[in-house]
């Protein structure tokens, strides 16, 4: 099991970004984590090891990446998967046949897809509701309800669950607040502080920080839950690479050095666009225009780099894409380099359009990860590619 060293929590974000969870190398005292390439490990003798056996079970490199990113959460043990979904559908395998499950109806188009598509033809059951409103939440308990699953902010639509009401009406119907954390970082929000009992993260996005591999993390604080999911992460083996491991783990020692960047990106960019296209055109949790803004303010330390527009048709929408020269035309976020996409038909493609209507997911909204560039450069290029528009 994998787990923060106590002194780990009693230092600063920045401290806890560059040390926590990580062990001296014995060998040579590298500085960082080796990558440790290896399926199996040599034993002293039968039953006697130093404490690893195979790699899908424990690997030293992927350990690092679980405690550190386990620390950053304040939570105290680390499962880190070969991709987001897989963390999901992992976490989803504590379950049984016959549970039920309450999820936010504006999650990532591939959790929707996971629980639409696969998991409910296996016997769990899904009702979707709008977490802005707890008593939403409260309605659609029902005695069969083994967890709440909610993304805050919202991918696309930037909407906001109050956390610690989610929490008690888990804790009430003596279900689990699963918290997808991955648009803020544990920079910007901890939810075990709110009542979460599960956080995960697609490590693909902040953690990560630079776009060069797919990975997944869920934390936990409670023993008997980890040993659960101990389990379920060496016997389903959806496992994170080692390779994947370091990548992730050199992007977390700079979390707290980017992330006020993508904030103070985005602020400036929103604030800039809500000038240029209104208000009502430009979702923003740090906006004071954004119906959830206080909440937002409450809960979270800042608001971060992701930026959703409504430019009313499609083809407005083609035009922007087309025209930029800074943003890049790609699926993703989170990265240092600024992304823009188009929801509708990349990142929630797999939601059927009759929901994607019902949720507001239009045709004309467009979505911006704003990256960490100097941010004249950035307003001068959607400037010159919102001309006319």
């Amino acid at each position: 099991m994998t787990r923060v060293f106590e002194d780990d929590l009693a230092s600063g974000f920045g401290t806890r970004a560059i040390h926590a969870g990580q062990r001296p190398e014995p060998l040579a005292g590298a500085i960082m984590t080796p990558v440790y390439l290896t399926s199996t490990y040599v034993q002293d003798g039968l039953g006697q090891n130093k404490g690893y056996e195979y790699a899908r079970g424990k690997n030293p490199t992927r350990e690092a990446l679980e405690r550190n990113v386990a620390a950053l959460e304040g939570g105290r043990h680390g499962f880190a998967f070969a991709s987001g979904v897989a963390c999901v559908d992992s976490i989803m395998k504590l379950f049984k046949s016959g549970d039920h499950i309450v999820c936010g109806e504006n999650v990532y188009g591939g959790t929707f897809r996971l629980f639409d598509r696969l998991l409910q033809h296996l016997g769990l059951s899904f009702t979707y509701v709008d977490t802005r409103d707890p008593q939403l939440i409260a309605d659609a308990v029902t005695p069969k309800t083994v967890a709440i699953l909610v993304e805050t902010p919202t991918n696309p639509l930037m909407r906001i669950t109050d956390l610690a009401a989610a929490a008690q009406i888990a804790t009430k119907a003596g279900a689990y607040l699963i918290v997808d954390n991955t648009f803020a970082s544990p920079f910007f929000q901890r939810p075990f502080e709110h009542g979460a009992h599960i956080v995960f993260h697609s490590t693909t996005k902040y953690l990560n920080g630079h776009s060069d591999m797919i990975g997944g993390i869920a934390v936990v604080k409670d023993d008997d839950l980890a040993s659960r999911l101990q389990f379920i992460h060496n016997a389903a083996g959806a496992v994170q690479g080692p390779f994947d491991s370091w990548l992730a783990l050199r992007g977390t020692k700079t979390l707290h050095l980017r992330m006020p960047r993508h904030d103070e990106n985005g602020r400036r960019i929103a604030a800039w666009l809500a000038e240029r296209l209104g208000d009502e055109r430009v979702i923003y949790p740090g906006l004071p225009s954004h119906p959830q803004h206080a909440l937002a303010k409450k809960q979270m330390t800042g608001f971060g780099g992701m930026i959703s527009i409504d430019l009313g048709t499609k083809e407005r929408a083609a035009t922007l894409l087309s025209r930029v020269k800074v943003f890049s035309l790609a699926e993703s976020l989170g990265g240092v380099e600024s992304l823009i996409s188009h929801p509708a038909m990349m990142t929630h493609a797999s939601v059927p359009l009759e929901r994607r209507t019902a949720l507001g997911i239009s045709d004309g909204i467009v979505r911006l990860s704003c990256g960490v560039e100097d941010v004249a450069d950035l307003l001068a290029d959607l400037e010159q590619a919102l001309q006319g528009l």
